[in-house]
């Protein structure tokens, strides 16, 4: 039996594949191209992102004066806390670890140690204070932050000034930006009484949290950090801290 050759047929169906194929790779083009550009912006966020973290020992002294005349330094590693006519005047000795140019756009100030296992979250945003002053910290390089309180009807004044007399740890949080005014974070700082061989008091910079504002930072909170947890005891073998009795640091 003979059949006969239906040509247009073949042929429509030839071009349907040919156009199926070229949508194929064209939609592969395209995702191949968007993921290069998420790649390449990533990569540009990371040249650009400013990480505040306390200096080291080594680092230069940082002096610093303010509106009304007053200076303050602060050694590697180190803040000041002092008062003067009744004000308070702090300090930090800061490095950026980042690569880009970090910019300190406010702070906040709590007498006291505030700890991560009590006080999970930054401060809120009705406690930080404007940054009047420009103050840049370029990447991969040392900088200091200074701020005042002289309100004499501002409680937190006399809070912070009772605990600098009293040689108690002061707890800061700083907020700051890239050059852009992009990739917000805000680093904790505990100001940590330490007394010298001397016998004079230094205050030694400690830092105990970071948060990244426009994206997920590098510690998860609540439900994300509880799930993290259960995740790498499971892969470990590893029983809860409440049923081990053993107490997470």
């Amino acid at each position: 039996m003979l059949f006969a050759t239906d040509w247009s047929t073949i042929s429509s169906l030839a071009t349907g594949a040919g156009t199926l194929v070229l949508a194929v790779a064209t939609f592969a083009a395209v995702r191949s191209s968007n993921r290069s550009a998420l790649i390449a912006e990533l990569a540009l966020q990371e040249q650009r992102r400013p990480i505040f973290v306390p200096s080291g020992l080594d680092d230069p002294m940082q002096k610093l004066s303010f509106a009304d005349g007053v200076w303050i330094h602060a050694a590697g590693g180190r803040a000041a806390a002092e008062i003067v006519d009744g004000n308070v005047y702090l300090g930090i000795n800061l490095r950026n670890v980042g690569n880009g140019i970090g910019v300190l756009q406010g702070w906040a100030v709590r007498a006291g140690q505030t700890l991560t296992s009590q006080e999970p979250a930054h401060m809120a945003d009705a406690e930080f204070h404007t940054q009047t002053r420009d103050l840049y910290i370029p990447g991969n390089g040392v900088g200091m932050w200074q701020g005042a309180i002289r309100d004499p009807g501002d409680p937190l004044r006399n809070a912070v000034a009772r605990a600098i007399e009293e040689n108690a740890p002061v707890t800061v949080e700083l907020l700051y930006s890239d050059l852009d005014g992009r990739q917000r974070a805000i680093t904790r700082f505990g100001l940590m009484p330490v007394q010298t061989e001397s016998g004079d008091w230094v205050r030694i910079t400690a830092m105990s949290r970071l948060w990244f504002l426009d994206i997920s930072g590098p510690r998860p909170d609540s439900e994300e950090l509880q799930s993290a947890i259960a995740s790498v005891r499971t892969l470990t073998g590893q029983e809860p801290a409440e049923r081990s009795g053993t107490a997470a640091a």
